[in-house]
């Protein structure tokens, strides 16, 4: 593998397997840690890296980190801290001579609940539900380790094999009801060409919220999604009397619309799917 212009994904996720195809259609070839699946990571043009947070400085992490020139950061955040940083220390950047670009995928969730309003990456932050605690924590032991990282804040990501028209067809899709309810997404494909896009903006390092440009309740998009499939929607459920774990009733309990003009403006970004209609319509 050339290292000439390397990206070190860690965590060779969702997200990252989207965008490792754009990043080799500009020379950069890309590195992810993995901590089983490396067939499904390799398949997606990434070269699996064995490693786990907690594994320490291992020889091989240390070689990729002195060859990367990009980095970008997707381990989620533990209660008792970046498990990345943890692991690798504070002083990452010492580690890497030739880091060019770093980014931090993080989460709209650090904004809490807005009753509906919007948000913008200017507006505060009081996050609510415990995850986006820890990952507004990760965000700043980020910044105090690479100050020119780039934060980018995900509304809900839905793409291939992760969308309601998948969970129709397994029999899992609720139409949960709570009046005035909505929230922002993002289909993954349109997360990884903001990414490609900061890339190439190398110096436009900063803060951007990710997000489609039409917020929507949970029960419509389901509802479409049924209509696409040609099948009944399943009932409609009243939020105040569903049956829902703690993890559900915490993504109900906040309501928030995100603005994407920051992306779009500094990074020439424009979703391909700028709604849920036409990403599910794509999808299907």
């Amino acid at each position: 593998m050339s290292t000439d212009r390397l990206c070190l994904m860690i965590g060779a996720g969702y997200v990252a397997r989207a965008t490792a195809p754009l990043l080799a259609e500009r020379g950069i070839s890309c590195v992810g840690t993995t901590r089983s699946n490396a067939d499904e990571v390799r398949a997606s043009g990434i070269e699996p890296l064995l490693w786990a947070a907690g594994d320490g400085l291992t020889d091989p992490m240390r070689t990729v980190l002195g060859d990367a020139t990009h980095l970008l950061v997707s381990a989620a955040p533990e209660p008792h801290g970046d498990p990345v940083l943890k692991s690798l220390g504070p002083d990452i950047a010492a580690l890497m001579p030739r880091l060019q670009w770093a980014g931090y995928l993080s989460t709209t969730g650090v904004y809490g609940d807005r009753d509906g309003d919007w948000v913008a990456e200017d507006s505060p932050v009081i996050p609510r539900q415990p995850r986006s605690v820890l990952r507004l924590a990760a965000e700043r032991a980020w910044q105090d380790a690479l100050p020119q990282v780039s934060l980018f804040r995900l509304a809900g990501i839905y793409g291939p094999g992760r969308s309601a028209l998948d969970q129709l067809r397994a029999g899992r899709a609720r139409r949960i009801v709570k009046p005035g309810h909505v929230f922002s997404r993002i289909h993954v494909d349109d997360t990884a060409s903001a990414l490609a896009l900061a890339i190439d903006r190398t110096a436009s390092a900063g803060l951007f919220n990710l997000a489609d440009d039409e917020p929507a309740a949970n029960a419509d998009v389901v509802a479409f999604a049924a209509d696409l499939l040609g099948i009944a929607p399943p009932p409609e459920e009243d939020f105040e009397t569903a049956d829902m774990s703690a993890m559900l009733r915490g993504f109900y309990a906040e309501s928030r619309r995100v603005w994407n003009f920051r992306a779009k403006r500094e990074l020439g970004w424009t979703p391909r799917f700028p709604n849920y209609r036409g990403g599910l319509s794509a999808l299907l």
